[in-house]
């Protein structure tokens, strides 16, 4: 487990070992997922009551001046804003939601491109295998858990701190991992958004700790797997010497993963769409089912977890991008008649898939069946430039995609619009 022996050695082998190149496209990923939430009113209002403690020369998009910790927790709640962002399956969870946003900003507050890629290599490890472990009860949410012991990493190393106290941060940390519920989910609210930042917070509250000298017992993540969770033997974590973020995978659509299937096979079907609908039916994995079955969604967040909204929003729209969860998409009477069309289906079937079975006006059908949503990388640049040209510009999105691709030494205007 991530006892004291494996947590060293996680520390040790990635401390002295260069990231894989993937690191310098899950960072970029991260930065274009981020901007893209901040096209949404509420993560900037977040930006704007931060400001007030903790005023700094951080500007994000539309936002107010910042300091590195405040402007670390905005990106983080923007991050998964549109549930476009990055994740690792064996971990069941984001390992990049509290560690990215840290390196983001250091480099926006003048940090190597290099040690902030260290940095956030070293804390998506430690997360990756904290969260092999920490398996979540029902009606928890594992967004803001274990993703503090990865902050706590990746902030000791962007102060300059060494393994000692990358140690001490990850114990104190694992002291305090935050219980955090479905709840608002499950109410169509949007606090769940707000999970991420504070692993962000704590993480750097846990390295500040670490940097003053303070530490606490090997056992205590052990100790919160059995009090929180219930778990006395928790389960085996990835051994050193393998790249968990290798393993990551980067989403072409927003919204829960699950509706992605539905999401591509709409699109596959689409140009052959000549009549108008009259039923859509949607045969997919149980697991989809159970997560994402929400109907008739009224918030963002909501329809961000309807495998009825993506089917209906990738036909209406020809994509299931961040503005399918504006405010101008859930008011949209076209899209809700074409999520009313849409019945969900089990379909026990080994593996994650999505078959759509149309029925046309004139009685003809149409069906596709999605197994696969891959993406290249040069689907992630696509993505990346596509979600950060409306705040940065043409110009300042492909020079904020140089610097994370192929950047060495210290950047300059990360977040910088440009007119192009």
């Amino acid at each position: 487990m991530i006892g004291p022996a494996l947590a060293w050695a996680s520390l040790t082998w990635t401390w002295g070992a260069p990231p894989p190149p993937r690191a310098r496209l899950l960072l970029l990923d991260s930065l274009g997922c981020a901007l893209a939430g901040l096209g949404h009113p509420r993560p900037r209002g977040l930006a704007m009551a931060l400001a007030a403690s903790m005023p700094g020369a951080i500007a994000l998009p539309g936002c107010m001046g910042l300091a590195p910790a405040g402007a670390a927790a905005v990106l983080a709640t923007a991050m998964c804003w549109d549930e476009a962002n990055e994740g690792l399956a064996r971990a069941h969870g984001r390992p990049g939601l509290a560690t990215a946003p840290l390196a983001l900003a250091a480099i926006a507050s003048g940090a190597e491109v290099d040690a902030a890629l260290a940095a956030f290599a070293t804390g998506y490890e430690v997360a990756a295998r904290a969260g092999e472990i920490f398996r979540i009860r029902p009606g928890m949410h594992v967004d803001g858990t274990w993703h503090s012991l990865g902050a706590a990493v990746t902030a000791v190393r962007l102060a300059g701190g060494d393994q000692g106290a990358a140690g001490r941060a990850m114990r104190l940390a694992a002291c305090q991992i935050p219980f955090s519920l479905y709840a608002p989910i499950a109410a169509g609210m949007d606090g769940r958004n707000s999970y991420p930042a504070h692993a962000v917070l704590l993480g750097q509250l846990c390295a500040a700790s670490a940097m003053a000298g303070m530490d606490a017992p090997d056992e205590g993540f052990a100790t919160a797997c059995r009090l929180a969770l219930g778990i006395d033997t928790p389960a085996a974590a990835t051994p050193p010497g393998e790249w968990l973020l290798e393993q990551a995978y980067t989403k072409r659509f927003a919204g829960v993963r699950h509706a992605h299937y539905g999401a591509a096979a709409a699109l596959a079907l689409r140009d052959d769409i000549d009549a108008p609908i009259d039923t859509i039916a949607l045969h997919t994995y149980p697991e989809a089912l159970h997560y994402a079955a929400i109907r008739a969604p009224a918030t963002a967040i909501a329809a961000q977890f309807s495998l009825s909204w993506a089917v209906a929003a990738a036909l209406l729209q020809g994509d299931l991008g961040p503005a399918a969860y504006t405010e101008a998409a859930l008011a949209d009477p076209a899209l809700r008649r074409l999520e009313s069309l849409v019945t969900l289906h089990e379909d026990p079937s080994p593996g994650r898939f999505a078959r759509l079975v149309l029925t046309l006006g004139d009685g003809r059908g149409l069906e596709h069946t999605a197994r696969d949503v891959p993406m290249t990388d040069a689907d992630v640049l696509d993505k990346f430039l596509g979600f950060a040209r409306p705040s940065l510009g043409r110009d300042g999105a492909e020079a904020a995609a140089d610097t994370l691709l192929r950047g060495h030494g210290i950047a300059r205007g990360l977040f910088t619009a440009s007119a192009g």
